[in-house]
């Protein structure tokens, strides 16, 4: 397996465009609006939030996929369509038109939207836009859609991989967006995957379920689940593979490419976290399920005073076992041991649940570097889990403090 370039477009078969529409008409010339349109039918499969308070493109994305297949995404950033007047009206419009655009049937378009929640989505402005973003499609228009669905993100956020399955070169890659109100709970982050492996759509529902829980569901920036989570992922088959219609070698090979690109893609979203300076990785070693581990390290990434702690690069290492205590996990504090590490070396400050003398200023060093390690030893079992987060600064309440006005 190998990284390649070409993030949603990198697949055989799919292409890409985005243009300002003028969704939030304050921002002039961002790009607002993008398809991503695969020239054959396709295999796909989505996850959404567990959010009670869902977005109205969740609803009709997912009444479109009830077969399983789809050609094409719509997305558009500036505004969720949560929570807002004529929302599934206004969605399913926007699926109408770029079905037509796309010479599709609307059933086949799968919709998303990013944004301010509450206001009514300029359905007619998107509406007046699909045609040239129709006409503009192209195999390099992967950048383009990933900069249209960006809101508060400081960084594009793509990533693609080839493989081999059974003499045959396949590609996966995809897109993604999310920076703020992130704590994936599915099961404002959208992620769309693509790949021309032949996969059937029972097969690829499957893979995305079991890649969510190892990538989205393990990072958090601000302890916010979205309205509008969504995880696409189509299959169009042109690599010419085997179909893979069971859990098979080339299953699993597929499974660690998803993988693969999912866990790269999340840990961008976390590291570009609103306002954040660090990212933070927290692994849980030694623990007596994987479940259990899962949950110690996201509370860990989760904690408020934990995130405060690694953007002032101060080793407050209580805090860690302060949010590990209230995780609702049962374990021995007395077996618990702690390090940090980063590019700049590794110095451990708790061993069996009590303070080390340690040398402040190296841990300041090592803590001030952006991506910083957080390891942690149970000594209770044989599970590890590992999941990604970032700290807590001034400027997210700045972002945050007028973000709707």
């Amino acid at each position: 397996m190998k990284y390649i370039e070409g993030g949603v477009c990198a697949a055989k078969g799919f292409l890409a465009a985005a243009r300002h529409c003028g969704v939030k008409s304050k921002n002039t010339d961002k790009k607002d609006v993008a398809i991503i349109y695969s020239e054959t039918e396709c295999a796909a499969a989505a996850v959404y939030t567990k959010n009670a308070v869902k977005a109205a493109p969740l609803h009709i994305t997912k009444e479109h996929l009830k077969d399983g297949r789809a050609r094409a995404i719509l997305a558009n950033s500036g505004n969720a369509n949560a929570c807002a007047p004529m929302g599934e009206e206004n969605a399913l419009k926007c699926c109408e038109a770029a079905a037509k655009a796309l010479g599709v049937s609307t059933d086949s378009v799968l919709v998303a939207s990013t944004g301010v929640i509450g206001q009514t989505l300029p359905a007619d402005v998107i509406i007046s836009g699909i045609p040239q973003i129709a006409a503009e499609l192209g195999p390099e228009g992967s950048n383009s859609a990933a900069s249209a669905i960006m809101t508060t993100d400081t960084v594009k956020k793509e990533y693609a991989v080839e493989f081999e399955l059974g003499g045959k070169i396949v590609r996966l890659g995809g897109i993604a967006k999310g920076s703020g109100m992130i704590h994936p709970n599915m099961g404002t982050m959208l992620c769309f995957l693509t790949t021309d492996c032949a996969i059937s759509s029972e097969m690829i529902g499957k893979a995305l379920l079991e890649t969510v829980k190892i990538s989205f569901n393990r990072i958090s920036v601000d302890g916010d689940t979205s309205t509008n989570d969504m995880c696409v992922l189509m299959a169009n088959g042109k690599a010419g593979n085997a179909e893979i219609t069971e859990e098979n070698g080339d299953y699993e090979m597929f499974l660690e490419a998803l993988a693969e690109v999912a866990v790269t893609l999340a840990r961008k979203m976390a590291s570009d976290g609103e306002g954040a300076s660090h990212l933070i990785t927290c692994t849980v070693r030694g623990a007596d399920s994987e479940e259990n581990a899962e949950t110690l390290s996201k509370s860990v990434i989760s904690s408020t005073l934990t995130k405060a702690a690694i953007f002032g690069a101060d080793a407050n290492w209580g805090r860690i076992l302060c949010a590990m205590g209230y995780s609702g996990v049962q374990f021995d504090p007395d077996e618990v041991s702690v390090a940090f590490e980063s590019a700049a070396g590794r110095i451990d400050v708790c061993r069996d649940g009590r303070g080390l003398s340690f040398d402040e200023d190296k841990a300041k060093k090592i803590l001030t570097e952006h991506d910083v390690i957080i390891d942690i030893e149970m000594r209770s079992g044989p599970c590890e889990c590992t999941c990604w987060g970032c700290d807590l600064t001034y400027e997210y309440v700045r972002i945050n403090g007028d973000y709707r006005t």
